[in-house]
């Protein structure tokens, strides 16, 4: 009974399992008391797996690196300190948790991003929803500033672009899993649309054919104003995914005018 009791009280609690890739690099793989996983690598904290309790794996297997903080600092790394938290919540979402500390004797800026790519069962059913009005940067046209009009984004060529200061929470829609990415970002003002398309993606070492039509990038990040912090000063960057079942796939592919091509 004792035992029992123990083993009850476990699956409740999750588990830490600690082991090692394909590479003999230490990972360590969380689990809820559902059931959901999340496999962490040990070399800089890189996400490697998120499945769902049933299995399903929720970001995009083509690239090594699936998420990866991106830092991008003018001086040596040496003069700043970097933390990362990984947690995987009861319901399943994954938290990503960011600490920059300034231990150097002057203030210094950069910039940050996660790069979050997502599974999706083909990029031409897919919708981005949360950035309408929103100001953008298309890399595509040289850092060019414009200003979204479109209620949902859905794709049908290469996009690279920045979202600056876009408030609330954005929602991956994909209409033929019938399910919802929700993000929700805090420090983290500006978002990442990214997908190669099939040109660029034919570059990509870790991409087969047709992999661009199975992932998309939408994820949080600081890029148009440069994060500045004086001496001993911490900044803290944290980017929340959560999946659920969608209830308004149809009522959004059903409206008239209300989805762009990007």
């Amino acid at each position: 009974m004792a035992g029992s009791a123990a083993a009850s009280d476990q699956s409740l609690r999750g588990s830490v399992e600690i082991g090692r890739d394909g590479n003999g690099v230490e990972m360590i793989l969380l689990r809820n008391p559902k059931g959901a996983t999340v496999e962490v690598s040990c070399h800089g904290g890189q996400v490697l797996s998120w499945k769902t309790q049933r299995g399903e794996e929720l970001l995009f297997m083509g690239i090594d690196l699936k998420i990866w903080p991106h830092k991008y600092v003018p001086i040596c790394i040496a003069l700043f300190k970097f933390h990362l938290r990984v947690a995987l919540a009861d319901d399943g979402s994954l938290i990503l948790v960011s600490r920059v500390r300034n231990v150097c004797s002057k203030p210094f800026t950069f910039t940050f991003a996660y790069l979050a790519c997502l599974a999706v069962s083909d990029i031409g059913e897919v919708r981005v929803e949360g950035l309408e009005t929103c100001d953008y940067l298309d890399s595509l046209k040289g850092g060019m500033r414009s200003t979204e009009q479109a209620i949902s984004l859905s794709f049908d060529s290469e996009v690279d672009r920045v979202y600056v200061e876009a408030e609330g929470v954005i929602e991956v829609l994909d209409h033929e899993k019938r399910r919802t990415l929700k993000i929700n970002r805090e420090g983290l003002p500006d978002v990442v649309v990214w997908n190669p398309w099939d040109k660029k993606s034919k570059a990509i070492a870790d991409f087969e054919k047709n992999d661009y039509k199975r992932m998309v990038s939408v994820s949080g990040a600081a890029i148009e104003k440069p994060i500045k912090l004086k001496p001993e000063e911490e900044w803290m960057g944290r980017l929340k995914l959560t999946l659920s079942l969608s209830t308004r796939i149809e009522e959004s592919s059903s409206k008239s005018g209300c989805s762009t091509s990007m």
